[in-house]
């Protein structure tokens, strides 16, 4: 119930007649939707150290569409999105490919998909506080869309998309660079590759095949510790054994033991 109704109310210590109840509510309040009065977009722009020449671009870039269809309002951020997705891998692999002239095409690769991940992007909204500004439909408010990781990443590529769109690469260039600092850094290391994605490389590099993983084990226990068992093979044989609480771990430690034997037999 809007905030406005209950200090009516008990202001009168009785039911308010239909027509003055109707007068308190705000013309940004939505009496059957309970839709919140949002933040206006304009204060997002000290965080992202640009002042939009047209703000109706970031106001775009903050309407989900779940909102957009449910207000008819205008369009949805989904076309920001789909350039600010570009915008943002074309940002930062140059800036990696600048950083770091020494490194292969593959730690670059590996690089880049670190910093402009779901995972990656989600946890940005959640520092520079873009949440609270997203313009979502009912269902999404309900269910706690402002939190969700996915629609956190897709806001953050509209925002940069609407930053290109108002003033060209610099902003954005200057966003990223700052958020990004250590990632960009010429003083970073290249990141390691999982255990499972070296070993497929090798067994591709030398077979090319990819390795498959069995489940051949599980205890059917929640939480056990030791409830999956898996073996990764090329082809019929089994090059190791991992065990542990979930599949995904089990595989990792299947491929290390896999790695392990890899560099044994290059010893040999």
């Amino acid at each position: 119930m809007p905030s406005s109704m209950k200090k009516s109310w008990a202001a009168a210590g009785s039911v308010t007649p239909r027509h003055e109840w109707m007068a308190s509510v705000s013309a940004t309040d939505s009496i059957d939707e309970g839709e919140p009065a949002w933040p206006a977009a304009s204060d997002l722009e000290a965080v992202l150290d640009h002042k939009f020449s047209s703000i109706s671009l970031l106001e775009t870039a903050l309407r989900h569409a779940s909102y957009a269809h449910e207000s008819n309002v205008g369009e949805s951020n989904e076309r920001l999105e789909f350039l600010g997705d570009s915008i943002l891998g074309l940002v930062v692999a140059h800036a990696l490919y600048q950083a770091h002239p020494d490194w292969s095409e593959g730690d670059l690769s590996l690089a880049l998909q670190h910093v402009v991940e779901q995972r990656s992007l989600a946890k940005l909204a959640l520092e520079l506080g873009i949440g609270p500004y997203l313009r979502l439909g009912r269902t999404e408010r309900q269910s706690a869309g402002a939190t969700k990781p996915g629609i956190l990443a897709d806001a953050v590529e509209a925002i940069l998309g609407a930053m290109y769109l108002d003033g060209g690469l610099a902003p954005v260039e200057r966003l990223l660079h700052r958020v990004f600092e250590s990632a960009l850094s010429k003083d970073a290391f290249p990141l390691q590759r999982d255990a499972k994605t070296r070993f497929q490389e090798w067994v591709m590099a030398h077979t090319g095949a990819f390795p498959t993983y069995e489940c051949t084990g599980n205890s059917d226990i929640d939480g056990d510790d030791n409830r999956f068992t898996v073996h990764v093979l090329i082809g019929d044989e089994s090059w190791g054994e991992g065990t542990a609480r979930s599949k995904r771990r089990a595989q990792q430690i299947a491929a290390t033991v896999a790695l392990e034997r890899v560099d044994r037999e290059a010893a040999d």
